[in-house]
């Protein structure tokens, strides 16, 4: 790094471009492996919860009423959305790696309290809910801090599967609470399968925790707040653990180093100013992507099973095979439709698999009302829609992640998601009052119906809004606040950033 003629004080980073040009190392996989565990805890946490709601009714556990069961899985998700504005603000403030293992020690002692709750009454309940609460708010500081890191340490060209895959792994924590739970509630007593339940996620993370512990500052968190000393001992860490994996590391030419000067503080006041006057566009796109994804996935996915025991007569106790089915469906959807994302691109992918899943729901929707379909079938036909669904709800928080500068980006994946979190909301309590008893298929029809075109208008405002982000570097997407212009007479040099229009500048790169 050095400093150039005419800007006092800034310096000529590479640190991006050494980044992007990596080759895929023993160090990448380890990384998404230590990071990406955090969207399987999650799925673990919400699976196991639903599972053992109606245990914990029972006298010989808390003796919950139905409404208290219920109200603990909400106090989690408040938790989720306070964590991922509180720590999303801290993540790009005090650096990626402080973040992602407060919150995730943050997780693990709450969910570890969750089975503590050893008693009935008021105040065993409020304890209850207070670990719950707690459990949530270090899961959604992980969205911010995990995929913020995720995106700035791996290179341009593996960004895209990358991401879909790590937040794809949602389901396979899904599966595993629910497989889990199933065999726990058979092999224990109720008072302690569900405790043990509970604290699968802290078994699990434990031993991720000690990876991570590991890993890394990103790199270009360092260099855009002014620690280019620690930037540059950070890349040579990596550099030097994949020139030992055998690989050659080419010279990165210097007409790709970006000027930087000393990052601004970044709050939400300056995300704020970012999304309403510099990138509208941009802000509608992601908040459509994720209030579209979110509304569609909480209505269905938390009604299934009242759908396959009022509409198709499924024994509760077998309900949950059905939902591992579902959950294996949005697995792969980000498995193999991934790389896809990366080679025929981002706008593409996006707005094919949200278009594609919002026509078929509308088949799906008029088969139901025909009475066509069988339990088996159902399922079957969610699995085909949101094997897509799946792929492009992932590629939604890919895409906020990459359009939105560094140093606001943690605080802009929270805010997106803090606000789907809260419109998707409303789906379980809508879909639940369309199901009724079972009675009347109309009423369900009508909200599937409404589930699809919620899914097409997110693909329709990919398509006219999408960014073309592929294999491109983060600074071309979305100019950093430290940026630099470039010194006079270098103008000319100056790639145009990815979208160009009114609400965007180039960025200060040389």
């Amino acid at each position: 790094m050095t400093e150039p003629q005419g800007h006092p004080g800034a310096v000529r980073s590479l640190i991006p471009a050494r980044i992007d040009r990596l080759p895929w190392s023993g160090f990448h996989t380890r990384m998404v492996v230590a990071l990406g565990v955090a969207w399987i805890l999650d799925g673990l946490e919400i699976t196991v919860a639903g599972a053992v709601a109606a245990v914990l009714t029972r006298e010989d556990t808390l003796r919950l009423s139905s409404g208290e069961a219920g109200l603990i899985a909400t106090v989690y998700l408040v938790g989720q959305v306070a964590g991922a504005l509180f720590f999303g603000r801290l993540a790009d403030r005090l650096g990626r790696r402080k973040l992602f293992l407060l919150t995730f020690g943050v997780y693990l002692f709450g969910s570890g309290l969750t089975a503590l709750t050893l008693g009935q009454g008021t105040g065993w309940y409020a304890f209850l809910c207070f670990t719950r609460f707690l459990a949530g708010t270090g899961i959604g500081g992980e969205y911010s801090a995990i995929n913020s890191a995720i995106q700035e340490m791996v290179p341009a060209r593996h960004r895209g599967r990358v991401d879909l895959l790590v937040n794809g792994t949602y389901w396979a924590g899904a599966i595993l609470g629910t497989v889990a739970e199933l065999w726990l509630l058979q092999v224990l007593p109720d008072h302690l399968a569900w405790r043990v339940g509970f604290l699968l996620g802290p078994l699990l993370g434990l031993a991720v925790f000690l990876i991570r512990r590991h890993l890394p500052e990103s790199p270009r968190w360092l260099a855009m707040h002014g620690r280019q000393a620690e930037a540059e001992e950070a890349i040579a860490r990596i550099e030097s653990e994949v020139e030992r994996a055998g690989h050659v590391l080419a010279p990165v030419d210097d007409s790709r180093a970006i000027l930087l000067t000393e990052a601004p503080r970044a709050g939400y006041p300056t995300l704020l100013r970012l999304l309403f006057k510099r990138y509208p566009g941009r802000s509608v796109l992601g908040s459509t992507l994720l209030i579209t994804q979110s509304f569609l996935y909480n209505s269905i996915f938390f009604t299934y099973t009242l759908v396959l025991t009022k509409f198709y007569g499924v024994h509760e106790n077998r309900a949950p095979l059905y939902l591992i089915a579902f959950a294996a469906g949005n697995l792969l959807g980000p498995v193999l439709l991934g790389p896809l994302f990366d080679t025929v691109g981002r706008r593409r992918m996006i707005s094919g698999t949200y278009l594609f899943s919002g026509c078929a729901l509308a088949v799906t929707a008029a088969l139901f009302q025909a009475d066509l379909l069988t339990a088996a079938s159902q399922t079957t036909a969610w699995c085909v829609i949101f094997f897509f669904a799946s792929a492009g709800a992932s590629a939604g928080y890919l895409t906020v992640g990459e359009i939105f500068p560094l140093e606001v980006r943690g605080q802009a994946i929270a805010v997106f998601f803090a606000l789907a979190q809260c419109v998707g909301a409303a789906g379980p309590y809508l879909y639940g009052r369309l199901i009724g008893d079972g009675s009347d298929r109309t009423l369900l029809f009508l909200g599937y119906l409404l589930g699809a075109a919620v899914m097409v208008i997110g693909g329709l405002t990919e398509h006219f809004l999408g960014i073309d982000a592929e294999g491109k570097s983060l600074e071309e997407i979305a100019t950093p606040l430290s940026a630099a212009p470039p010194p006079p007479g270098e103008e000319a040099r100056e790639r145009p950033e990815a979208t160009g229009g009114p609400n965007s500048r180039g960025p200060a790169s040389v």
